[in-house]
């Protein structure tokens, strides 16, 4: 396996998950694996895969299942997997977004600039039918989420190595080392924490080695903003305030 590995955990996301294919065959920079985690999915995804995968044989491509529900159980599995394959750099992304062609590039950049942990900047997709204006709202909301997170005192103890930064699921990297010794994503469903946040103040925990990258840029979903709202959209990212009956929006 690469020394770069892109993980991908999805559940039926048959109608999104080729466009999420094909944006990292167009990275350019290219030396990477690509790991898909298959949460039980009851529609195509697999088979979507798959077929891409048949088309890009120049492309890495593999998919493993994991049977327990969540997004962190599904994005464990997949880093552990990669690591364990020899990937010593683990990204991840999720199968409804749609990362910049210099993503995986920027990425590299911010290992070999000696960051252990690299959060990227989320942008919205322009192909999911919202406005300007609302997608305006979105990345308003991007950055309202950072600067709360600062001002969170559950955030700032002296126990932190450094700041806290907002480390979107969807767009971040580590080392597998660092990975391991934070004891990676929490094996939980997203109903019942935020794998991400969980794993990004384990590692703050550990090193102050972890930052920003600003040109690793990863095309999100609007599709939960669609459904419910800016406001309710934002309670449930910052902390699960508001709790909808349906958390996988199709």
């Amino acid at each position: 396996m690469a020394d770069l590995c892109v993980v991908i955990p999805a559940l039926d996301e048959e109608a999104r998950i080729g466009q999420t294919l094909s944006a990292l065959a167009a990275q350019r920079y290219r030396d990477f694996d690509v790991v898909v985690v298959d949460n039980m999915s009851t529609d195509r995804t697999v088979q979507r895969v798959r077929e891409f995968s048949a088309a890009h044989p120049d492309m890495s491509v593999e998919v493993v299942e994991e049977p327990e529900k969540g997004t962190g159980a599904a994005a464990d599995t997949g880093m552990r997997f990669a690591a364990a394959r020899g990937a010593t750099r683990l990204a991840r992304t999720d199968a409804d977004c749609l990362p910049d062609p210099n993503w995986t590039a920027e990425l590299t950049a911010g290992f070999d600039a000696g960051l252990r942990m690299i959060a990227g900047r989320m942008r919205p997709r322009t192909d999911e039918g919202l406005s300007w204006s609302q997608m305006l709202g979105m990345r308003t909301m991007f950055v309202l989420g950072t600067y709360l997170g600062k001002l969170n005192p559950d955030f700032r103890s002296p126990q932190f190595h450094g700041p806290y930064i907002l480390t979107p699921g969807c767009n971040m990297a580590i080392t597998a080392e660092l990975y391991e010794a934070a004891g990676g994503f929490p094996r939980t469903r997203i109903e019942d924490e935020h794998e991400d946040k969980a794993l990004h103040g384990r590692v703050r925990m550990l090193t102050s080695e972890y930052g920003k990258r600003r040109g690793a840029v990863v095309y999100g979903s609007c599709r939960r903003i669609a459904a419910w709202g800016y406001r309710n959209t934002f309670l449930w990212y910052y902390d699960h305030r508001f709790r909808p009956e349906h958390v996988d929006i199709r």
